[in-house]
């Protein structure tokens, strides 16, 4: 078979059985081959065909002669939905970043780890770099901090005695007795900002964010040498938050 003609079989094929998935999603209750090749207009012995062959890479299964979705395509399901959510965060952080004119980041505190999810930059407006782990200096910015604030007093002990706090540069936090006085008089959703503790030449601002039982966390830097915008930009992105929240409370976990 000539390779062009082979090409077009395979592709053919594809579409075939992608129709087949399709019409299988569509009956929740599942529906008999005979039902599935009607629906897609294909002969009953290629419908078969395509469908053991579905079957056998789990992405269908057949029960008392009813085929239904398999494992298979509820994973490509699940992606696909994860990354819907991911994309909608990447949206809005991008917007915020446009608006504000910073460089934004959102982080969460999972499985006893800092995690910064997603960051939205531009060359112009550069993010932070990451000099040292986030997950270990979390004592030393913004985005650690408010995270670390967010929990109980055993879950920043179990944090602290994992990653003590030490200075990594003049401006650091020296101790975990002074970063634990510290996060205690923090006030609840208020933003919280740092001056050169994680990196020298720039400032950082964190607004707490509530999601579930979830600790999570909206941030944005600049250079040091405006460091006179940092509050109020805080206190536009809370106000940005504050307005997006509920359209985002699905999406933020990623």
């Amino acid at each position: 078979m000539p390779e062009q003609q082979h090409s077009q079989t395979l592709i053919g094929s594809v579409q075939r059985a992608m129709r087949l998935l399709e019409t299988v999603a569509r009956h929740e209750h599942g529906a008999p081959a005979k039902q599935l090749a009607r629906e897609t207009g294909l002969a009953l012995p290629t419908a078969y065909h395509l469908l053991r062959t579905l079957v056998h890479e789990g992405y269908l299964y057949r029960d008392k002669g009813l085929f239904f979705l398999g494992e298979a395509a509820e994973r490509l399901s699940s992606s696909g939905a994860q990354q819907k959510r991911r994309s909608t965060v990447v949206d809005v952080l991008a917007h915020w970043r446009d608006s504000i004119g910073a460089p934004v980041y959102y982080a969460m505190y999972r499985e006893g780890e800092i995690e910064v999810m997603c960051v939205s930059d531009t060359p112009g407006s550069p993010a932070v770099e990451e000099w040292a782990d986030f997950r270990e200096t979390g004592h030393a910015h913004a985005i650690g901090q408010s995270l670390l604030s967010q929990l109980d007093e055993n879950a920043r002990r179990d944090h602290l005695d994992r990653y003590p706090a030490q200075s990594i540069t003049p401006y650091t936090v020296r101790d975990d007795h002074t970063l634990l006085r510290r996060l205690e008089r923090m006030r609840r959703m208020e933003p919280v900002t740092e001056r050169q503790e994680y990196a020298l030449g720039t400032v950082c601002a964190a607004i707490p964010i509530t999601a579930g039982t979830t600790a999570a966390t909206m941030a944005l830097s600049l250079p040091a040498h405006q460091s006179d915008r940092l509050l109020p930009a805080a206190r536009q992105l809370q106000r940005e938050v504050g307005r997006r929240l509920g359209s985002l409370a699905l999406s933020i976990s990623i």
